[in-house]
């Protein structure tokens, strides 16, 4: 059965609703549908914001056929099925290849994608919840416009919900706006969930059915920041164990592996630090593997990592030591750097005492006279 979300999916630009900054008159993408401009692009936004919707709407208006892949269980046999394909060569109509999620495509699979884009095989639009800066390969996204979408207003997203015809009392209405945060597509499909379990919609029964899974760990909300909360806790506390379960609560929501590993990255900096400095070297080794693997085998890299992490020695100094001199530098400014660590490139700047004094291996403060005595690294 059709889901709710798609039967009333706009069919056309008029149709949609927010993002005017892109749709409206004279924006970007509604100029580029009216005049049937074909060009590879980014959707970049919060999920829930209409870049799937977006995507088929631009592909109907230019007249092209639409190929549909989500990066997270798609790849290269996928694209070669969609290059390969008879149907791509008849009609003459540009194709376009819609990819769902874009950033959980790994390098290698960027890099396949690649030619077919530079060639003008295919014309390519990727969604992405992720800065595409960091996902997506530079030659890649040189090659894309990328269009930024914002989270839906509650304005918006009551114009969406009105859109299901469904009767949604006052106060499960408002609570509904609140709970979805901008994102459309949740709420709808609560709305859904409801209507199915309980034959009605009542501030109880949109309650109860946000208990499922999937919507109880919405990558914006509570129970995101909870979970990451805990795993970084139970790493900083020497408790492999309860990191590992964690990180598997957020492997089994689907959560970006990625976004776990720059976590971990981050981890081994922070807390473990100058006690044991390969961390960050092992903390690195697991991004770099969950980039190139992706899931499921990723999950085995993440594994390894938060086991190791989570019982090296802690140490925060080095941590603790920049934000206070960071605190230092707010507080005093720009204060004067002493003439004998200043360099000296020219010869005036030699005869006004530039860099006078200096010796290796000094054991005079190099710090501005007011901060002589500060130690940060204590």
């Amino acid at each position: 059965m059709e889901p709710l979300a798609s039967k009333i999916r706009p069919k056309n630009v008029d149709e949609f609703v927010g993002q005017v900054h892109l749709t409206g008159a004279g924006k970007p993408l509604r100029v580029a549908i009216a005049k049937k401009e074909l060009f590879s692009f980014i959707l970049w936004g919060p999920p829930g914001s209409g870049k799937t919707t977006l995507a088929r709407i631009y592909a109907n208006a230019v007249g092209a056929d639409f190929y549909e892949l989500s990066a997270v269980d798609s790849g290269k046999d996928d694209i070669k099925k969609i290059i390969g394909g008879r149907q791509l060569k008849l009609g003459g109509k540009p194709k376009i290849l819609f990819v769902d999620e874009i950033h959980r495509f790994n390098k290698a699979q960027q890099d396949f994608l690649l030619p077919f884009v530079e060639r003008g095989e295919l014309t390519l639009i990727g969604a992405t919840t992720e800065n595409p800066s960091f996902e997506i390969i530079s030659p890649l996204l040189s090659r894309c416009r990328v269009f930024v979408l914002n989270e839906h207003s509650e304005k918006e997203m009551e114009k969406i919900i009105t859109r299901t015809k469904m009767k949604v009392p006052k106060d499960a209405l408002d609570w509904l706006i609140r709970m979805a945060g901008g994102d459309a597509r949740q709420a709808i499909t609560t709305l859904e969930t409801a209507e199915k379990l309980y034959g009605k919609i009542t501030l109880d029964t949109l309650k109860e059915a946000i208990q499922s899974k999937h919507l109880r760990y919405d990558k914006k909300g509570e129970e995101h920041y909870n979970t990451i909360s805990a795993f970084i806790k139970s790493m900083r506390a020497s408790q492999p164990d309860a990191a590992l379960y964690y990180l598997a609560r957020m492997v089994d929501a689907g959560e970006d592996p990625k976004f776990i590993a720059r976590r971990m990255v981050i981890f081994a900096s922070e807390d473990i630090g100058l006690a044991q400095p390969t961390a960050l070297v092992v903390a690195n080794a697991v991004f770099e593997a969950v980039n190139k693997i992706g899931y499921p085998e990723a999950t085995i890299n993440l594994a390894h990592g938060v086991a190791y992490l989570a019982q090296c020695k802690k140490d925060r100094r080095s941590y603790d030591a920049v934000f206070e001199a960071l605190d230092d530098v707010k507080k005093f400014g720009n204060l004067p750097i002493p003439m004998r660590v200043r360099n000296a490139p020219t010869k005036l700047m030699k005869e006004l005492g530039y860099h006078k004094g200096y010796k290796m291996y000094d054991q005079e403060s190099y710090l501005p006279e007011k901060l002589k005595k500060k130690r940060y690294l204590k």
